[in-house]
This record gives structure tokens, sequence and C-alpha cells, in this order.
């Protein structure tokens, strides 16, 4: 008999590259347009095989957000109580920054279900992520109480923070442009994100 270790390791891979797929369709043809079938072309795999793993495409569109969600989550990690504020922010939107480049595609994804109402993710946007900022945003109003960085509103800076990192993946299109170029470079990310990360630090008086 197989390792049921070896087949959950086999299953979680074979679901990653799902997602992986479904991420890159979700983007450019959004929920309404996407398929069943499109998501497996691009998985390369039949049809039947995903229907194994998902059942439906509102399980999978759920899926590929809940991804979404704790990838973009996770670099919070970095503000807590016990780091300095300057090297916590900066590794918040540098992380932030890092996303855009590597999952362009997610944060497309993402945008586009919040402006189409969120309601998919309305609930965890109302609990988990509200959570999440009610936590942080207290961490910094400790820093700021204790002179350690500029009085700013705490819950703006992250609604600053998150469309300023964004806007590198949801509108790609326009940077490019005006950049003139076919596609942006890393040198391009590494420009953006010193540009983020010192405009954001100087105005909460970290500069």
């Amino acid at each position: 008999m197989a390792d049921p270790r070896c087949k959950g390791r086999i299953r979680l891979a074979n679901e990653a590259d799902i997602l992986h797929a479904a991420e890159q369709v979700f983007a450019r043809a959004g929920y309404a347009g996407a398929t069943m079938a499109d998501i497996a072309a691009c998985a390369g795999i039949p049809k039947s095989n995903l229907h194994y793993y998902f059942g439906t495409k509102r399980e999978i569109y759920r899926a590929v957000l809940t991804h979404i969600l704790a990838l973009w989550l996770a670099p919070a990690d970095s503000i807590r109580d016990d780091n300095d504020p300057r090297t916590a922010l900066a590794d918040y939107i540098d992380a932030k920054m890092a996303l855009t480049a590597s999952h362009p595609d997610a944060s497309r994804v993402f945008a586009s279900e919040v402006l189409h109402g969120a309601g998919e993710i309305g609930d965890i946007l109302r609990n988990d992520l509200r959570l999440l900022v009610e936590q942080k945003a207290a961490v910094i109003e400790r820093w700021i109480a204790e002179g350690r960085m500029a009085e700013v509103d705490a819950h703006h800076l992250f609604f600053t923070i998150w469309a300023a990192t964004q806007t590198y993946a949801d509108f790609d299109i326009q940077v490019r442009a005006v950049l003139g170029r076919a596609r942006l470079t890393r040198r391009d990310h590494e420009r953006a994100t010193t540009h983020v990360v010192s405009l954001i630090l100087r105005g909460c008086g970290l500069g």
C-alpha cells in the first residue's frame, strides 16, 4: 500500500498547481468568465481530474481567495511590540511589494472580488482582516504614544500601504505604459520598493 503521507503530499502539490492555474484564469477572465474547462486546461489536467479535487467553480474560487488572503496577511507578522518601528514597517512594505512582483494575478483576483462587492470573502474581510488590522493598529498606536514614530492614523496607514504596493500588480498596464516598458523588470520593482518604503517611512517620521 502507498504511504499515506506520500499520498497526502502529492494531493497538496496537485491542489497547489490547480490553485495557481485557477488564479491565472480568474485574473484574466473574472469569476463569471472563467470555466472549469479553462482551469483544467491551464493546469494541464483532464477536467475530470479537476473535479476530483474541487467539485464546483465556486469551491475553487473560494480556495483561491483564501490562499490569497493568507499570503496578504502573513507579512503583518513583522508589526509587533518587540520590533523596531522602522524595521517592522520597512519589512512589511518590502514583503507586500515582493508579493505584487511574485503573485500579480493573486492581487488582481483579490481586487476584482472586492470591486464586485466581496460577495465571497466579505465575511473574512469583516472578521479576520478587521481583527488583524485592529491588533496591528494597536501596536502602531503604542509606538506613537511612546514617541517612537510620528503621529499618524494607524488604520489609514494600512490603506495607504495596500494602495501603494498593490498598484504595481493591479494597474501593471498603466505603470508599464507610463514607464515605456513591455514588462516591469526586477530593477523596476527594486526602484519602486525603495521609493514606497522611503515615502511611507518619512511620512511616519522614520525616514
